[in-house]
């Protein structure tokens, strides 16, 4: 494996294109972790998916139309796009792949990658795209059963006869991909969709009861640090989620090794989240899914998924950092392959990408017509994509570069809270130094922030030496400061560029300085990178900064 290094770029190296033919040797695109950092590396090189995910009934051929204007009226480099089980298997042992078909030439004409979405056993944890075969077949593919007797809606995951012809449609989808992708469009999988059930917290059925009254398997006794029993003995009241999450966890993680038996893509679980704070009654959300209390009962049960990651439809501050706190952590890359698409969670790409995370993505970025309000927008509209676009218009050009850094834990980002106790504040540790980012000031003077009209405030920040970063964002007001100065030490901002990156090379543009710095770096809806180099002193500092550090 590669070591480290190769992705520690200086602010004027050259690095990779980012095209959907260009390949490392056609070498696959692969996760690599290091010290607890992440990085998916495509073309031979860290990658940042700025995506976006099409809605569920976007996968067909004549769909496609509908899709790409959205697509690069958004300047995103990634497409997340379902390919439902029914679709490619409608009779069995039958397959039909002419949405790959087009599909893929189509990608490579837009110049993106893909990410499939894998609708097979659980979509939204109903069997909604199983083929009819399958569904109709209750007696070869059993239904859980609830713990009143009664037969649930979900497929139960304690059944080979499933689970063998999941498997052998998924590694017909793999073998697709080996043959008619060698330029590695699609960078990753998802197989299944926010697996799950709502209503009952496991499968009560004769066959999964006789699993929970047995004991719990090594590995994860192991992983929780327990002491070996049954279910019941080990998580007491925990038994039945654990348990559940372990069937279908296991269960996801054989059909994701025989996929990557054929083609070893990166592969991941989506997971629709249980309550941020607090522990809700599991017959409320999807129980036995990858959510955030459940995260280490996958990494024991499934070692053939590499990631599992939060769709995250919370418009609150304080949940959606909670949620990229939960999945952020070192033997797990922080993903965030579905939010919201609504204005309002575009400020949230900068704390994402901050944080390290490979990519993000909001859903339903097409035209073919369905809004998931209040989840998402009302209407999906140029006023509604350009807050994504700008983002991506900012961060396209050093997706790369970006990509690197987060892969040495050298990034940090923020968005505009919501909550009145930050009072339109947001601080940021970097060591040496330390961060201030406000929301709603005037660009000059010392007024208290107010925060926007509308929350829309980001910024993110990279670290390129021991007293140099690169700072972007929008709607907001940046402070340096000392973390822990020495008596009569002060910092000075010795020299901020604008510019911009042209073919993996940093562009100057101009210098910001007087009335420019003096109040802070006060980033508008311009988009504008800075190169800032801060230096320290003995003395006091100049006057006057508005500089609340």
């Amino acid at each position: 494996m590669r070591r480290w290094t190769s992705w520690l770029l200086p602010i004027a190296a050259t690095c990779a294109p980012v095209t959907a033919t260009a390949a490392e040797g056609n070498a696959l695109p692969r996760l690599e972790s290091r010290n607890g950092q992440h990085a998916l590396i495509v073309d031979g090189a860290p990658f940042l998916m700025l995506g976006a995910q099409v809605n569920n009934s976007a996968n067909y051929p004549a769909m496609l139309p509908e899709v790409w204007p959205a697509i690069e009226k958004m300047h995103a480099n990634t497409v997340e796009v379902p390919v439902g089980w029914e679709q490619i298997e409608p009779e069995e042992g039958k397959f039909d792949f002419s949405f790959l078909d087009a599909l893929l030439p189509q990608a490579r004409e837009h110049n993106v990658r893909l990410v499939l979405l894998w609708f097979g056993t659980w979509k939204n944890t109903a069997p909604s795209y199983a083929p009819s075969w399958v569904k109709l077949n209750q007696k070869r593919f059993p239904r859980m059963i609830n713990a009143k007797g009664e037969v649930h809606y979900a497929l139960s995951p304690h059944y080979r006869t499933t689970l063998e012809a999941d498997k052998r449609a998924f590694v017909k989808l793999m073998e697709y991909l080996k043959k008619n992708d060698p330029q590695n469009t699609v960078i990753m999988v998802q197989p299944e969709n926010e697996a799950g059930s709502y209503g009952s917290v496991r499968d009560f059925s004769p066959v999964a009861q006789k699993l929970f009254d047995g004991p719990v398997p090594a590995p994860l006794v192991k992983q929780m640090k327990k002491k070996p029993g049954t279910w019941r003995n080990v998580f007491g009241a925990d038994a039945d989620e654990y348990f559940h999450a372990w069937s279908i966890a296991s269960y996801t993680s054989e059909i994701a090794a025989a996929g990557k038996a054929v083609k070893a893509l990166p592969m991941y679980m989506n997971a629709a989240l249980a309550a941020a704070s607090g522990r809700q009654p599991a017959m409320t959300y999807a129980s036995g899914g990858p959510v955030h209390h459940v995260i280490d009962v996958y990494k024991a049960a499934a070692p053939a998924i590499d990631i599992v990651a939060p769709d995250i439809y919370a418009r609150d501050h304080a949940d959606y950092m909670a949620y990229l706190n939960f999945y952020d952590r070192p033997d797990n890359a922080l993903f965030v392959p579905e939010t919201g698409n609504d204005k309002d969670f575009a400020r949230f790409f900068f704390p994402t990408v901050g944080k390290g995370a490979i990519g993000f993505a909001p859903f339903g970025m097409d035209y073919t017509g369905y809004q998931n309000f209040p989840l998402g927008a009302k209407k999906l509209d140029d006023e509604t994509i350009e807050p994504f676009a700008r983002n991506y218009r900012l961060f396209g050009p050093m997706q790369r570069e970006w990509a690197a850094w987060a892969a040495q834990g050298k990034t940090w980002g923020v968005a505009e809270p919501t909550d009145p106790k930050a009072e339109h504040t947001q601080h940021i540790a970097m060591g040496k130094y330390n961060m201030t980012v406000t929301f709603g000031q005037w660009q000059f003077g010392t007024d208290k922030p107010t925060g926007n009209p509308q929350p829309s405030g980001g910024v993110a920040v990279a670290q390129l030496g021991e007293n140099e970063f690169l700072v972007t964002g929008f709607h907001s007001r940046v402070y340096f400061g000392l973390a822990k100065p020495a008596p009569l030490e002060s910092m000075m901002t010795l020299r901020v560029e604008e510019g911009y990156f042209d073919k993996c090379k940093w562009v100057f543009r101009r210098v910001w300085n007087g009335d420019s710095t003096d109040y802070g770096l006060n980033f508008t809806d311009r988009e504008q990178v800075l190169r800032v180099t801060l230096a320290t002193y003995k003395g006091t500092p100049p006057i006057p900064v508005g500089n609340p550090n």
